[in-house]
């Protein structure tokens, strides 16, 4: 059968998976984590289908997928309290609180699965994923023992790999190296989000530079009332180094994060830099930044779960170079 858009003539040859008509089908995602970044991504999705805005939208499209061509197929989560509900009613399920979005949403028709709790479930989970194209990892960072293990099941299943946590994956060689091998997208690691902290002190650092100051010190404090927030408080090893890479200087410092639970799905930063300018004098700027964090995750996940589908069904595997921007520790990055 000929291809409808030539473009598309690799996907359609692709021996290992079937696209018989070449018609750009929607996005099959699967979702490790029903927590606040799964709310924000699935009521979004659901927001910009039905209305067609592109209000907050970075890409419209992304190989000819729009942000509302992606369908859940399967979601995985350990809370008892989301575990067999539907994924349209598991994701208001406490301790989420990312507010409702002015989006009717009739049942998904997809059931939480009970999550891995060890290694021994991969074969369990790859049988899951069957159907799917694109596994985002959205689980709480500080668990890369985990976070291997769904890459295991994503491999067995001939699933792309997106790891939204802090936890490495994409910077293990091993680990990049097996997809690689396989043929599928490795996106990660961690989100660098659509307009949050490490983009902006980035954004800040480098305009010193490019201006001729010479920067003497910097720091960042970051609040927030997800969980997501509370879990890094008690597990914050990965995501300080991450952070540090995302920054890309040593002389940044990282406050400890702050877990304040009437923030909500809030998160408050704030950032200092010191500088000198011409003659040595002094330059100081602080910045006081508000945003909903989840909001911001999934402003970024919908290109990269697009960026994986496309990868996929055009047989390029392993890590994407365009995906860069999207993450605070890609490849090459320190662990």
């Amino acid at each position: 059968m000929a291809c409808l858009d030539s473009s598309l003539t690799p996907w359609c040859l692709l021996p290992a998976r079937a696209y018989p008509s070449c018609v750009i089908n929607n996005v099959k995602l699967a979702v490790v984590g029903v927590g606040n970044n799964t709310s924000a991504l699935v009521q979004g999705i659901a927001f910009h289908r039905g209305t067609g805005s592109l209000v907050g939208v970075h890409r419209p499209e992304v190989a000819g997928l729009a942000v509302g061509d992606i369908d859940v197929v399967a979601a995985f989560a350990l809370s008892d309290g989301k575990v067999g509900k539907d994924l349209h009613e598991a994701i208001f399920v406490a301790p989420n609180n990312f507010p409702r979005l002015d989006v009717e949403l009739p049942p998904a028709g997809v059931t939480v699965q009970a999550g891995l709790v060890d290694s021994t479930e991969v074969e369990r989970v790859a049988h899951a994923l069957e159907g799917a194209e694109v596994l985002l990892y959205s689980a709480p960072s500080g668990r890369p023992e985990t976070a291997h293990a769904y890459a295991e099941a994503a491999l067995r299943a001939g699933v792309a790999f997106v790891n939204t946590t802090s936890d490495a994956v994409a910077r293990e060689p091993l680990w990049l190296t097996r997809f690689e091998e396989a043929g599928l997208p490795l996106l990660g690691d961690d989100l660098a989000s659509q307009f949050g902290t490490s983009v902006v002190h980035r954004a800040l650092l480098r305009l010193l530079e490019e201006r001729g100051l010479t920067l003497v010190s910097s720091y960042q404090v970051n609040l927030g009332g997800t969980e997501d927030f509370r879990n890094l408080v008690e597990n914050p090893n990965t995501k300080a180094r991450s952070k540090l890479n995302a920054v890309g200087s040593d002389k940044v410092q990282m406050a400890p994060l702050g877990y304040l639970p009437h923030l909500r799905s809030q998160k408050i930063a704030h950032l200092n830099v010191e500088a000198q300018g011409w003659g040595g004098t002094a330059v100081s700027l602080d910045v006081r930044l508000k945003v909903d964090d989840p909001s911001g995750a999934a402003g970024v996940n919908i290109d990269l779960i697009r960026m994986a589908a496309a990868a996929l069904r055009s047989g390029r595997g392993g890590y994407l170079a365009e995906a860069a921007s999207y993450l605070k520790s890609p490849p090459g990055t320190a662990i």
